[in-house]
């Protein structure tokens, strides 16, 4: 079920106007998508940081467009003001739920490798994993147990168990987890300093010295 949120439209589009809109705590928006005209919009701030919050990036939000109609929206980009760490600006885009669309989801380990436990180290070289399905199939994250992971052990993409309601598009053969062993670097014999290095002589030179004498 869409998680609901109030909109209300904004006719003003001046910077004057787009300040006064983010100092009553409402955040400036486009909606659009599905043949959609672009609508310029405003929604509340605390309401739609806890909806991607609780709901997870990709929730389905059913929009209402200053009370005069709803729509199947997706948060589809955000601005943040690095200073203030503040939202400033949203863009959401309108979703047919009859069909598929691809999004990226959160990749996530649970348990706690065996591997580690030995010594050696977790490594996650992916975090997000491309995904198709429809609206209401698309999962909050994936998560995979890593916990029989051991040493020298790796996970790819064609490890992952699916429901079934959803595909992932990432390459088959490409790496999600892998233990690798502990650093040895520590048991490699140190090279000489500087000045234990022999000294280099020229035999010619040498010979040259010895006919001098």
């Amino acid at each position: 079920m869409a998680v609901k949120l109030k909109s209300t439209n904004r006719e003003d589009l001046t910077k004057s106007a787009t300040k006064q809109v983010r100092n009553s705590g409402r955040v400036p928006a486009v909606v659009y998508g599905q043949g959609k005209e672009p609508k310029s919009i405003s929604v509340d701030s605390i309401e739609l940081v806890k909806t991607v919050r609780d709901e997870g990036r990709n929730a389905i939000i059913s929009l209402d467009l200053d009370n005069s109609e709803s729509v199947d929206v997706m948060l589809h980009d955000y601005q943040i003001d690095p200073i203030k760490d503040e939202l400033i600006h949203a863009d959401f885009y309108v979703v047919n739920m009859s069909e598929e669309m691809d999004v990226e989801v959160s990749l996530r380990f649970e348990g706690e490798a065996q591997g580690a436990k030995d010594g050696g180290v977790l490594q996650q070289p992916l975090y997000t994993l491309q995904v198709r399905a429809k609206p209401s199939s698309i999962p909050e994250e994936i998560t995979v147990d890593v916990s029989p992971l051991e040493i020298g052990d790796s996970l790819t993409v064609a490890d992952l168990s699916t429901s079934g309601s959803y595909k992932i598009l990432d390459e088959q053969d490409t790496t999600v987890a892998t233990i690798v062993a502990p650093d040895t670097l520590d048991d490699v014999e140190e090279a000489p300093e500087e000045g234990d290095k022999p000294e280099l002589v020229d035999p010619e030179a040498e010979t040259l010295n010895e006919e001098n004498k």
